[in-house]
C-alpha cells in the first residue's frame, strides 16, 4: 500500500502530446466552475455547482484534501483547465476505478481518450495493477464510448444500481486488465 502511495506521489504530474495532467488547485476555480455550473455538462456526473464559492469548497474538500490519483486536465497550448480524471486505487486487490469529467466545449477532440490512456499506463506500467474498471449510467452512452476507445470491455450492467439526481439509473461496467492493455499498446 505505501509503495502505491509513493508511486502516486511521484507521478502527480503527467504529460501527453497535448495535455498536462496535474493536481487541481484553487487557481482552477473559474475554469472548473465554467463547466461545473452547466446543467448539461453535469447531468451525468456530479451536482451542478451553484456558485464560485461552491466550486472552491469542492476543490478544497475533494482535490486538495486528498490529491493523490486526482488530476486536472490542462491543454498545453493555452494552459486551459478543461476537465478532471481520477484513479481510485484499491491496493489490496491490485485494481482501480477510473472516473472523469470534461468541459463539453472540448469534447470530440480525443482529449479524454488521451488522458485516459495516460492514466491506464500509470495504473499498469507503474502501479502494477491487475485491472482498472469504469462505470457509467446507461443514460450517458458517450462515456461508454470513451471507455471503449481506451480498450475497455463492457462486462455487465447493474440494473437500478443507484439513484442519481432523483432518477434510478442502470450502470454499465467496463474493465481492462494489465494484459489487455499491454496487448493494445504493443501494436
Amino acid at each position: 500500500m505505501d509503495r502505491l502511495l509513493v508511486t502516486l506521489g511521484e507521478n502527480q504530474y503527467l504529460e501527453t502530446e497535448r495535455l498536462i495532467l496535474r493536481p487541481v488547485t484553487l487557481e482552477d476555480t473559474e475554469d472548473l466552475f465554467e463547466y461545473a455550473s452547466d446543467v448539461e455538462n453535469t447531468s451525468h456526473v456530479f451536482p451542478t455547482h451553484q456558485s464560485i464559492e461552491e466550486t472552491k469548497e469542492v476543490i478544497a474538500n475533494f482535490y486538495l484534501n486528498s490529491p493523490l490519483g486526482k488530476y486536472g486536465i490542462v491543454l498545453k497550448e493555452n494552459n486551459k483547465f478543461i476537465g478532471s480524471i481520477d484513479l481510485r486505487v484499491e491496493s489490496e486487490h491490485k485494481r482501480a476505478e477510473i472516473g472523469y469529467a470534461l468541459n463539453l466545449s472540448y469534447t470530440g477532440k480525443g482529449y479524454m481518450t488521451e488522458a485516459g490512456t495516460k492514466i491506464l499506463s500509470l495504473a499498469f506500467d507503474k502501479l502494477n495493477l491487475n485491472q482498472v474498471k469504469a462505470v457509467h449510467s446507461t443514460i450517458n452512452p458517450k462515456s461508454g464510448e470513451v471507455m471503449k476507445r481506451l480498450g475497455m470491455k463492457k462486462v455487465g450492467v447493474m440494473p437500478k444500481n443507484r439513484i442519481h439526481k432523483e432518477r434510478i439509473v442502470d450502470d454499465a461496467i467496463y474493465a481492462i486488465t494489465d494484459t489487455e492493455f499491454q496487448n493494445i499498446n504493443s501494436k
